[in-house]
Formats: structure tokens, sequence, C-alpha cells
């Protein structure tokens, strides 16, 4: 992976994020590649791993910049609301296999 260009890394992390983390729903898993915000999350986090920062401080206070639009758009949550805890300790250990594939 050390020599693959951006894009082929983004659409890879994306993929990987998609598959594994989910938005919890009244005990509902929404895959976020199903939510279609997978490449959102893989684009706010990517620098992190090329400055070498993943954290679960760093990703925490990304997901919570990122909102999602609930209700038809009536009212928004930030995404760190959304996702169990699990899954945002997946995140990480995703982020930090890939900072160090790098």
């Amino acid at each position: 992976m050390a020599k693959t260009n951006t894009t082929e890394l983004l659409e890879a992390l994306a993929a990987e994020i998609g598959e594994n983390v989910y938005i919890d729903i009244a005990k509902w898993h929404l895959y976020l590649s199903n939510a279609k915000l997978h490449t959102l999350v893989a684009e706010q986090l990517y620098p992190l791993i090329t400055s070498n920062n993943v954290s679960e401080d760093r990703v925490s206070k990304v997901l919570k910049s990122i909102t999602v639009k609930i209700g038809g758009g009536r009212s928004e949550l930030p995404l760190s609301d959304l996702l169990p805890l699990q899954c945002q300790v997946t995140l990480v250990d995703i982020l930090e296999k890939y900072q160090r594939e790098i």
C-alpha cells in the first residue's frame, strides 16, 4: 500500500470504513457505506493518517464536526452521537492500520 496514490488510498479507506462502521438507531445498524457517509468520513480523517496524528481524541473531534441530517433535514446530530463506542474503536483501528502502512 506504500506506493498507492492518494485517490486509491482514499477509496480503499472509505470502502473499509463503509463496510465496518455503522450508525446505530434503535438497534438498527446502518453502515456508513449505505448511509453514503463513508467517503466524507475518510476524506475528513485522511489528514490524521498522513500527519501521523491518529488518536482516539482527534478522531472523536472529527466525528463531532461531521453532522448528519435526520428527520428529513429538520434536525442534525454529530456523527459521534450516532456511532456506538465499539464502532469508534474499530474506526481508530482502521486508521491506525492505514497510518502504519503508508
